[in-house]
């Protein structure tokens, strides 16, 4: 097998140590806090609908439970909200999923004897049953370091400072990996380097003040900032654990074959929120299976295709062979089996549709190679048929 390293690129400069926050950068924490808010306010005849995520991402828990008061008004005081739902919270913490990329980022650093720290503005003792989940998360640490064990927290960077101060290293030698404002904020003022991993869908935009602003951890190339590089990609392809997703061919936006001459094959994303919640936007491939048709290639984007920016992240199969007709309503899944590249947007439609048909070719010759080619006979794609 061919493997193929990322691609190389400019150093931006030599870091000894990476310190990585928790929520939203490497546990999938945020869609927990809108179950738990989601049934809380409803108890009020509320309606949570994620509105002030902005205000809750990156906080303390203290300030975050202030901003859900204020925002929605309600009775209580913050330390009555904060005492309601932090059992609730609790009981959930088994069942935070780890993001994209980070058992692979973690297993990469530390096989490689780089020095990790986590800065969280969580409780330490959340942070400790949080990561027991996650097998060899904890001992890969060399500094954990909670929002409680702080005199503040971000966007103070008083908690980073901690972390370089235990570690005995210069704070320019430090690479902090955050998803939120304020956390980029607290890692610039602590004079380290910052790769920010937005949260948030579309917010990219506001990341300035970070050195680098990437669409997931699948897109971190460490080796920009002096360190081992991943070695793990395949003719330009990373593969992923196999995940699934399937229902009936919807119309889509009707732009497919008449915009860009692409016959997408697009698939309700209705039931699947928290399935699209746990992947990153980006373009993916892998295999089809169509009820009444066969087994077929497959690359797709999910995401807000951001040169149509789209109000709500879909799914689009292309799947790569000429039908000659419609087939709305078949029945249709999908096996996701590797990763192409992050969203993007383009200057113009011609350049995203070359982009389009490079992913085609990308996708064609990694699903030749065994590893790939071995799904094609996965149950739940031949059940479909």
């Amino acid at each position: 097998m061919i493997k193929k390293m990322s691609t190389a690129q400019p150093l931006k400069k030599i870091v000894s140590c990476v310190i990585l926050d928790l929520d939203g950068t490497l546990l999938n924490t945020d869609g927990i806090v809108s179950d738990v808010l989601r049934v809380y306010l409803g108890e009020y005849g509320m309606q949570w609908d994620g509105r002030e995520v902005q205000k809750v991402v990156g906080k303390t828990p203290l300030e975050a439970a202030s901003a859900v008061v204020e925002a929605y008004g309600l009775s209580c005081t913050t330390s009555e909200l904060l005492s309601e739902i932090t059992p609730m919270f609790s009981n959930q913490w088994c069942n935070i999923k780890a993001l994209p990329g980070a058992n692979r980022l973690i297993k990469h650093l530390s096989g490689h004897r780089v020095s990790m720290a986590m800065a969280s503005n969580s409780p330490r003792e959340n942070i400790e049953t949080k990561i027991s989940f996650h097998q060899g998360w904890k001992e890969s640490f060399s500094v954990i370091i909670g929002g409680d064990e702080v005199r503040l927290g971000k966007p103070s960077p008083e908690i980073f400072l901690e972390v370089a101060k235990r570690l005995n290293v210069d704070p320019s030698s430090c690479l902090v990996i955050e998803d939120s404002l304020p956390g980029v904020t607290a890692g610039k003022a602590a004079g380290m380097e910052v790769v920010a991993v937005p949260s948030i869908p579309k917010q990219s935009h506001l990341y300035t003040s970070a050195d680098e602003v990437i669409n997931s951890l699948l897109d971190l190339q460490p080796e920009k900032w002096g360190l081992p590089p991943f070695q793990d990609w395949i003719k330009d392809t990373l593969p992923l654990e196999p995940w699934h997703i399937g229902g009936p061919v919807a119309k889509g936006f009707g732009r497919g074959s008449k915009v860009l001459g692409i016959p997408t094959a697009n698939l309700s994303t209705e039931g699947y929120g928290s399935l699209l919640s746990e992947h990153p936007s980006g373009v993916y491939f892998g295999w089809a299976g169509l009820s009444k048709r066969g087994v077929f290639k497959m690359v797709m984007s999910v995401g807000w295709n951001p040169y149509f920016d789209n109000t709500e992240k879909t799914i689009e199969p292309w799947l790569l062979h000429d039908f000659g007709e419609d087939f709305y309503g078949e029945e249709l899944r999908l096996i996701i089996v590797g990763y192409i590249r992050p969203e993007a947007n383009f200057s113009s439609l011609q350049s995203l549709i070359e982009k389009i048909h490079h992913d085609r070719k990308v996708a064609e010759e990694a699903l030749d190679l065994p590893l790939f080619s071995k799904y094609k006979d996965d149950p739940y794609i031949k059940s479909s048929t």
